[in-house]
């Protein structure tokens, strides 16, 4: 990971996942016509959190004309292994075991999501 990557309010992370899914850069206008999909946010309040992401340094921003259009400096990879590695050290101790079993407590794993997971662990070892 290139940078120390923060968490994000989930409002902000609204509008990273709006960058992420889809063909930056993008205008203010095309980001809340995705976003409004979901909830309705005024333009101001886009506004606001593009400000913020970029002062956060998650966005660049590129004054084309009277518009501006935002690219992320964060992939989601980033910010996913990011998020992943402060919630197993916080929540589980760093065991991957209680992580997955937290996962299906309670539910039975069926043969496909065991096999996956084996898998998993086989390629983690070999390189090592």
């Amino acid at each position: 990971m290139k940078k120390n990557v923060g968490r994000l309010p989930d409002s902000e992370l609204d509008i990273m996942l709006v960058l992420w899914n889809h063909e930056p850069p993008m205008s203010r206008l095309e980001i809340e016509q995705i976003v409004n999909q979901k909830k309705a946010l005024a333009a101001t309040t886009i506004l606001t959190l593009l400000s913020r992401l970029e002062k956060k340094q998650f966005v660049s921003v590129e004054k084309k004309g009277k518009i501006n259009y935002y690219t992320p400096l964060v992939s989601c990879e980033e910010y996913q292994q990011n998020e992943s590695k402060n919630v197993l050290e916080k929540l589980y101790g760093n065991s991957l075991k209680k992580f997955v079993a937290s996962l299906y407590q309670g539910k039975k794993m069926n043969q496909e999501n065991i096999q996956e997971l084996s898998e998993f662990l086989r390629e983690m070892e070999e390189k090592e």
